[in-house]
């Protein structure tokens, strides 16, 4: 059940039809991962920890650097040095104490990912490289969790949602392949602030929707942010019956 403190520090949350006590309560017993506590998973854990989801596992091997702190906006300057899971875990505590946090300070292996992703009822994928992107997406797959996926760079943005319970749905490995060799980061490339928070904003929206159960989802569908000329734009993405990583799981 929901207490006094959190009927009110929800009650907003709670006067939408769309979540109600019951989704609220949904939220409350949810259980969800983030990878990476950077550009994209600072707001996604602020927003996610701020509506009430019970317990977030966050997972984040790296320290906080001076660099950082133009987008990452879970961690400050005091913070420089620390651990950015321990960082967020500060922040997110100060916001919420009503909520669990679970900790991964070190990298995740192919053993750690897959019981890091088996705990919990939804995946958000807010890592910057494309081998964490494949391994993570690997996992929800086997396990058969949803996975939200956000990216962005320059003056860029991607977002897609990949929901293996579903027989339409693709998964990362369907659109993207193999990926590219001359994969940019942030940090050879550039990108600016608000573009990262927009498209972990939106991560967040869109795990809301997948935990409560209302919306539409961007299952089989590719949202595209171009910041430059303030446009979006959406493709419809279908899954691939020969891929590799999902092809056989709904045969």
């Amino acid at each position: 059940m929901l207490n006094d403190q959190e009927l009110l520090r929800y009650s907003r949350q709670i006067l939408l039809q769309h979540v109600d006590i019951d989704g609220q309560l949904r939220l409350k017993e949810s259980r969800v991962l983030i990878v990476g506590l950077g550009g994209l998973g600072s707001p996604v854990a602020l927003y996610l920890a701020a509506a009430g989801v019970g317990e977030l596992h966050l997972a984040d091997f790296d320290t906080v650097d001076l660099t950082n702190l133009q987008r990452q906006i879970v961690h400050d300057t005091d913070s420089v040095g620390l651990s950015k899971v321990d960082s967020a875990i500060r922040r997110l505590t100060a916001i919420n104490p009503e909520i669990q946090l679970i900790a991964h300070r070190t990298a995740l292996d192919e053993d750690s990912l897959a019981a890091a992703v088996a705990a919990v009822d939804l995946v958000l994928d807010c890592s910057d490289n494309f081998s964490t992107r494949e391994a993570v997406n690997a996992a929800c797959v086997v396990a058969r969790k949803p996975l939200v996926s956000g990216a962005a760079i320059r003056l860029e943005g991607q977002l897609s949602v990949f929901d293996p319970r579903r027989p339409e749905s693709p998964c990362y490995h369907c659109l993207y392949g193999h990926g590219s060799e001359a994969e940019l980061t942030c940090s050879e490339a550039g990108v600016v602030g608000p573009l990262v928070g927009l498209v972990g904003s939106l991560q967040a929206l869109e795990a809301l929707k997948l935990l409560v159960g209302f919306g539409e989802p961007l299952v089989g569908r590719l949202l595209l942010i171009d910041a430059l000329g303030s446009r979006f734009r959406e493709l419809r993405v279908k899954r691939d019956p020969g891929c590799s990583v999902c092809g056989s799981t709904h045969a």
